[in-house]
């Protein structure tokens, strides 16, 4: 009956098409890209339209006490917008406003844009907005915003976060407020709009960001470089880190540049342990000084190019390695980071729990800031094996913890570690968290059972 009730509520206040509860429609809502979560069954999806819709649904749930997931593009990949069980799944698809002002060089934007919509109308204005994760050609700015997402330029240029100028956000009453401004610098009262970015949705919903934008950078000159040992590449990057910025700085271990090759040939060889890419827009003296420091820690091969299309497919492949190794069996994608000296240990320690746990475990990251993406392979119809791949996720967040690190950079908590928080934040942080969560949703009601 109460489900039935703030169905019924929600269809009467909304516009007709709004609120769907065909079941095959819904599926669609039910999952993000962390397969491996068993997501439970809204008893509706809101489509919201407006800031006004999404209103009136925090409205009628606090009301009614149903859960509210909201949801951007469902590329997310810990289980964050992952539905549970007689929840109202809020999608933000369909709120796709965006606006620039050139001169003030910000953009106002709604959740529902693509990433890559955004920089596309930035460009437009002769402008860029920088973060890029790698699967910016399809995941949400809302979703960037749940997550505190990074990207490949974010070593140089920063994360999610660091262009956030202003949010409106509607909070689990139905209220709305607005946060920050349009200003570049503003002290007054405490930054609430840093609390709701990458908050994934457990204290408001973000519904309008103004975002800083900043003039394109100059254009970038790329180094290649390839190792024989995985480690040897963290050693190149704690030496180029240590005195440099590059714009962007991965690594591919030898099992991903392998997963890429299958899709996309490039003539990488299979003795290759891991391939470094980094690229500078700083101009030659910081090109000659990676490509040094990648001799120097043991490259095996080092090039380095000014072609801009040549820079973009190393980078293209890259991009594609999460993508190629799902092809290979299920994955539960890591998320960890651990200070730059803590970088070489951190590749050791995930080759040993690999062997230990007898599972294949390949390796991308944003090395240069020490972001990394340890995917753990397992054969979903062997139980076994996949007991095994949870135990080696599990073993590789507590040695992030361990070296100082983070259970995650950049992809949220969400489901896939919400047990492992705690540990990270100790007693008191945890505590904090709880008491603000229940500040500014007494009822729980905002994504519950995902955080601590």
């Amino acid at each position: 009956m109460l489900d039935k009730g703030v169905v019924g509520a929600l269809e009467a206040e909304l516009e007709p098409g709004t609120v769907v509860t065909d079941h095959e429609v819904m599926e669609s809502y039910r999952y993000d890209r962390a397969l491996t979560i068993r997501p439970g069954r809204p008893v509706a999806v809101v489509r919201a339209r407006s800031t006004a819709d999404v209103q009136v649904t925090l409205r009628l749930a606090s009301r009614f006490g149903v859960p509210v997931v909201t949801r951007g593009a469902g590329t997310g990949l810990s289980g964050g917008s992952s539905a549970i069980d007689g929840c109202i799944t809020l999608s933000l698809e369909r709120m796709r406003s965006i606006s620039v002002d050139a001169a003030a060089m910000v953009a106002t934007v709604q959740p529902g844009l693509l990433n890559v919509e955004v920089k596309a109308e930035a460009a437009r204005f002769g402008l860029w907005y920088p973060p890029d994760p790698s699967s910016y050609e399809i995941c949400s700015i809302g979703g960037n915003l749940a997550t505190n997402a990074g990207g490949l330029c974010c070593v140089k240029y920063g994360v999610t976060t660091d262009y956030v100028l202003g949010l409106e956000v509607v909070l689990a009453d139905g209220r709305l407020v607005r946060l920050g401004g349009r200003t570049v610098k503003d002290v007054a009262g405490y930054d609430l709009k840093r609390l709701f970015v990458g908050s994934e949705g457990t204290l408001g919903v973000i519904t309008e960001a103004t975002l800083r934008l900043r003039p394109p950078p100059a254009t970038s000159s790329t180094v290649v470089a390839s190792f024989g040992q995985v480690v040897d590449s963290g050693r190149a990057v704690v030496q180029i880190v240590s005195s440099l910025r590059p714009a962007v700085l991965e690594m591919m271990d030898g099992a991903a540049i392998t997963a890429v090759e299958r899709v996309r040939p490039m003539g990488l060889g299979p003795d290759i342990g891991a391939l470094l890419l980094g690229q500078s827009d700083a101009g030659p003296h910081e090109v000659a000084l990676m490509a040094q420091a990648c001799e120097q820690s043991g490259a095996t091969f080092v090039a380095v190019t000014d072609d801009p299309d040549e820079g973009e497919m190393l980078m293209g492949a890259r991009r594609m390695a999460i993508p190629c190794v799902e092809r290979l069996g299920a994955v539960l994608i890591e998320d960890v980071g651990v200070p730059i000296p803590a970088i070489p240990t951190l590749i050791a320690e995930i080759g040993a729990v690999a062997e230990r746990r007898s599972t294949p475990i390949p390796i991308v990251g944003h090395a240069g800031d020490g972001n990394f993406h340890p995917l753990v392979i397992f054969d979903p119809a062997d139980p076994a094996a996949a007991e095994r791949a949870e135990l080696a996720f599990d073993d590789i967040m507590k040695v992030a913890l361990s070296l100082g690190g983070t259970i995650s950079g950049e992809h949220g908590v969400g489901v896939l570690k919400a047990d492992h928080l705690a540990a990270q934040l100790g007693e008191v942080a945890a505590e904090l968290t709880r008491t603000i969560k229940s500040a500014l949703d007494p009822r729980n009601i905002l994504n519950p059972r995902k955080w601590v």
